[in-house]
């Protein structure tokens, strides 16, 4: 089994296999291109990231800078969005559903090293994959830990470090990340209602 293999399997693997290095090195050159890229240039930051990523929707946006490990573990659904700063250590697969927002600095660590010294020394580490599902805005200074999955239509406050799964429909907020409270039928009312006097006034 290469390196390669184990990190994808949930397993301790060496970080400094010179493949996976190389793997890396690809990465940093694109997101470099990327990073340097101005606003006019949409179409072609589209196909940066398309070549970087595992798998894109036909509409999406991250704001550079944007940093990963490797790119082609990161797999978005449509209407994508990424704020300044979103960093994503995807060692091992992150799959994001429909419709999801990010605020800034947003990160996604599917990295995990060992708790004993002597063996992370030896640069064993191994990777734990991120699900998050439709429609779901995730605050600015987020971190979302290894082996996560977000269910659909959820709020997470800004400044949250979510350290266990947050179950669909709710707003979780805190470190560590808890449930605060549903998201109701009078959630969707209030903001219909505030839509449509939006449009009254335009």
């Amino acid at each position: 089994m290469t390196e390669f293999e184990k990190m994808l399997s949930n397993k301790l693997y060496w970080s400094a296999d010179k493949d996976l290095i190389k793997m890396r090195e690809d990465a940093r050159k694109i997101t470099r291109l990327y990073n340097q890229t101005k606003k006019r240039q949409n179409k072609y930051r589209k196909k940066l990231l398309k070549k970087l990523f595992g798998k894109t929707g036909s509409e999406f946006l991250v704001e550079p800078p944007f940093y990963c490990d490797y790119g082609f573990n990161i797999y978005i659904g449509e209407n994508f969005y990424a704020n300044f700063d979103c960093i994503i250590l995807d060692v091992n697969k992150v799959n994001i559903g429909n419709n999801v927002f990010f605020g800034p600095r947003v990160c996604i660590y599917t990295a995990g090293h060992p708790i004993d010294a002597d063996v992370r020394n030896t640069l064993l580490e191994y990777g734990k994959p991120i699900k998050i599902g439709n429609n779901v805005w995730i605050g600015g200074n987020t971190i979302i830990n290894p082996g996560i999955t977000v269910g659909n239509n959820v709020v997470i406050g800004s400044g949250s470090i979510i350290t266990k799964d947050i179950p669909e429909n709710v707003i979780a907020v805190g470190n560590p990340c808890k449930v605060l409270r549903l998201i109701t039928e009078e959630d969707k009312k209030y903001w219909e209602d505030n839509k449509n006097k939006y449009h009254e006034i335009k």
